[in-house]
């Protein structure tokens, strides 16, 4: 099992930058899959962007040329650095891993950030 805490949620203007954190209770080095999702009231989750434990990064088109993500094993904590946020950003982000043991796959979620970008 594995904790994980995201932080660095806030209220930003439009045009403007935010870094989230999602830290973990362990190592994150055998967690195959990192991910940020976001949600706003009344839609379903979805994916931001991804990385997996060889660094293979994927985004959603919302933030292509936007957003990156990345993963520090050694901090055991991955970041989504978010640049010229738009109104249409806002929303809680949380962070998800994606564990294989042995045969069955580990599934770890935060409990949130909230992002808000004013227009």
């Amino acid at each position: 099992q594995v904790q994980l805490v995201e932080s660095g949620g806030g209220l930003v203007q439009a045009g403007g930058s935010l870094r989230l954190s999602c830290a973990a209770s362990r190592s994150i080095f055998s967690i195959n899959l990192m991910a940020w999702y976001r949600q706003t009231p009344g839609k379903e989750r979805e994916l931001v962007a991804s990385i997996t434990s060889g660094g293979t990064t994927n985004y959603a088109d919302s933030g292509k040329g936007r957003f990156t993500i990345s993963r520090d094993n050694a901090e055991n904590t991955v970041y989504l650095q978010m640049n010229s946020l738009k109104p249409e950003d806002t929303a809680t982000y949380y962070c998800r891993g994606r564990e294989l043991v042995r045969t069955k796959w580990n599934d770890y979620w935060g409990q949130g950030t909230q992002v808000t970008v004013s227009s």
